[in-house]
């Protein structure tokens, strides 16, 4: 499964838009500010419900307009399968094959896309959150029981906290333990076998892309010489002081060493960035052969901040998973890079068309 079509209406700079995309390498060129970040963080919002570059979906809607609607194709066992986006101001709201999407993660079980960006490197710079989101799509899309295990860990957790938050007695907050810490514990193992998975992987390309040894381990959100049972009730008189719960799964974090040293604020910018990318690349080699989809990779201005070195050892990378779909932004209409692009589109002040 790839995506064939994309239509954009109101989004950012965008009025109007309409892709037939190739399902190996499509090109997107244009001069700066003319659209080609916006029209990739279009089908990122597409496959994901959320956007790569803000919260605020109000920034997301075309000035003048009260509405961003997206609307999308993709294969999938010989047919074609439809999914809608529609944002306004009260939210998202998502359709699947005509039909009221269940939840988010519905998009991503038949549109599963990834972006390298020249904002890339956040994923080392900033905190365990995003390196969490990060894990979690992965383990979503190799462990398919993974996301209803995180939705009912995250009701239960929602449950615990407003029941510390209304300094209620420990028995009526510990009435959600149960769920918590089932489905934590579900959570956290799938979440290390995925790590072990993951840094087999990216360990070679680490050595490609940097010259680097990259080491990774997955830290739970509790000490782990501690169950997280005895965790939560180690934790229980901090939690009632603060009014959330302390240990679990949500405080979980990937933790990254290169040559054997923390990677945060000790290498370069352009270093962060390679590793990032190596990091997401490996991600899609982990992509099971046997899915019934194939993941989209959204590569956005690859030449910016790299030297020449850098870019071709990212284009070496990128271009050895197979069964990727390659959408790509960059300044110049010719970039053989990746190959002949079996389709090609430019942008220019907002508006797109076939070149």
């Amino acid at each position: 499964m790839t995506l064939r079509r994309m239509q954009v209406t109101d989004f950012r700079c965008l009025h109007q838009a309409d892709l037939v995309l190739d399902p190996l390498y499509t090109l997107i060129s244009g001069p700066n500010a003319s659209g080609k970040t916006s029209l990739l963080e279009a089908m990122y919002l597409l496959g994901r419900g959320r956007s790569f570059r803000t919260r605020r979906l109000e920034r997301l809607i075309r000035t003048g307009a009260d509405r961003l609607i997206l609307f999308g194709e993709v294969d999938l066992d010989g047919r074609r399968v439809a999914l809608g986006v529609e944002g306004t101001a009260a939210g998202i709201r998502a359709k699947l094959a005509g039909e009221k999407a269940a939840s988010l993660a519905a998009l991503a079980s038949v549109f599963p896309v990834q972006i390298i960006d020249p904002e890339v490197h956040r994923l080392i710079e900033e905190g365990p959150s995003r390196r969490r989101r990060f894990l979690d799509w992965g383990v979503f899309h190799v462990e398919p029981t993974f996301v209803e295990h995180w939705q009912k860990y995250q009701t239960a957790l929602k449950q615990r906290n407003a029941a510390l938050r209304a300094h209620g007695a420990r028995s009526v907050v510990g009435a959600w333990d149960h769920e918590l810490i089932r489905y934590g514990e579900l959570m956290n193992s799938a979440r290390a076998r995925y790590v072990e998975l993951l840094a087999s992987r990216a360990r070679t390309l680490a050595v490609d892309l940097l010259a680097m040894e990259l080491d990774l381990s997955y830290r739970p959100g509790w000490n782990r010489d501690l169950s997280l049972r005895e965790a939560l009730d180690a934790s229980f008189a901090q939690d009632q002081e603060v009014g959330v719960t302390q240990v679990g799964p949500q405080r979980g974090e990937l933790h990254i060493r290169l040559d054997g040293t923390a990677v945060k604020d000790r290498i370069s910018r352009g270093q962060q960035k390679l590793l990032a990318a190596a990091l997401l690349i490996s991600q899609l080699q982990l992509f099971p052969e046997d899915a019934p989809v194939q993941p989209t990779l959204l590569l956005d201005d690859p030449a910016a901040e790299l030297d020449d070195e850098r870019l071709n050892a990212l284009i070496q990378a990128v271009s050895a998973p197979k069964g990727v779909q390659l959408i790509v932004s960059t300044l110049h209409a010719e970039f053989r890079s990746f190959g002949t692009p079996g389709r090609r589109y430019e942008l220019a002040g907002g508006s797109v068309r076939a070149i």
